[in-house]
């Protein structure tokens, strides 16, 4: 039998979680995590981890295993999942099942991703606080000029990505995009399926979960965080917007119409990058 790799993807709060689980116990595969926030420990709640049952149910790899104050890129998971991915199959799997959001991740893992250059500390450091004097739209101005393919694909609201994609401009003279490799071949099969609902049902399901979210005590764990708020890790919704409102710039109730809208935007981002790719099977759920 060929070795599979089952990808299930699709925009936040489609319910990717709940599928994949199903998906999982039907080939009796563990769950390989792609998700660029889940992975790190501290956060919880802000970003949707598997409940305790979903967890005890069936075996996941990459979920809160990075704590926020270390970096974490798509490169460092190509690498680890590659590995984790092998071991499985040596195991005895014939069938693997990924599931996320994170359409880096799933980029790296299927296409591969050339090496990028060694980070540069104090250039970083400079983009971060031209983030904070000059807002983050400055940054994605000249990200525009200098690599305009990852402007049109890169979420323009995740200042992480973007501080990084301009961080890779500057220190190696090259555009982000052309560090794309464009496809190694994997020496397994890989199957995509995305999961898809009509927009106004997956808004809906974004708000809901906010508020959710809200009630599950989001703030508290946001308040928990203060002491690592510059972190990469937190550049992130659904904690920017409760940062905020711990500094008194915006009232409680627009920091949560906040991070909804800022979340439909993501939603809205990761099914356009998708619907790019036709080896994806969609299955309306």
């Amino acid at each position: 039998m060929p070795r599979r790799l089952v990808i299930i993807l699709g925009p936040t709060a489609v319910g990717k979680t709940e599928y994949s689980v199903r998906k999982a116990l039907e080939y009796g595969s563990p769950i390989i995590s792609c998700d660029s926030r889940q992975i790190y420990k501290e956060m919880t709640i802000g970003t949707a981890v598997p409940d305790k049952e979903q967890l005890k149910a069936v075996k996941h790899y990459f979920i809160q295993t990075v704590p926020v104050t270390e970096p974490y890129t798509a490169g460092d998971y190509e690498r680890d999942a590659l590995a984790l991915i092998e071991r499985l199959f040596e195991e005895g799997h014939e069938t693997l099942v990924m599931t996320g959001g994170s359409m880096f991740y799933i980029d790296a893992v299927c296409n591969g991703l050339d090496d990028l250059p060694d980070g540069d500390p104090e250039l970083r450091k400079a983009l971060w606080e031209r983030v904070d004097s000059e807002g983050l739209e400055s940054l994605v101005e000249e990200l525009a000029s200098r690599d305009p393919i990852t402007y049109s694909r890169i979420d323009k609201h995740n200042s992480q990505r973007v501080v990084r994609a301009l961080e890779v401009c500057l220190v190696s003279g090259r555009p982000l995009s052309s560090f794309k490799s464009g496809g190694k071949k994997r020496d397994f099969e890989i199957e995509k399926i995305g999961l898809e609902r009509p927009r106004e049902e997956l808004y809906a399901r974004i708000d809901r979960r906010v508020l959710k979210m809200i009630d599950e005590g989001l703030v508290d764990e946001v308040r928990s965080l203060l002491p690592y708020r510059d972190c990469q890790a937190l550049q992130t919704v659904g904690y920017k917007e409760i940062f905020d409102y711990l500094d008194n710039k915006v009232p409680f109730d627009e920091a949560v119409r906040l991070i909804q809208r800022n979340t439909r935007h993501y939603a809205k981002k990761q099914m356009t990058w998708w619907r790019r790719d036709q080896a994806i099977k969609w299955i309306s759920i």
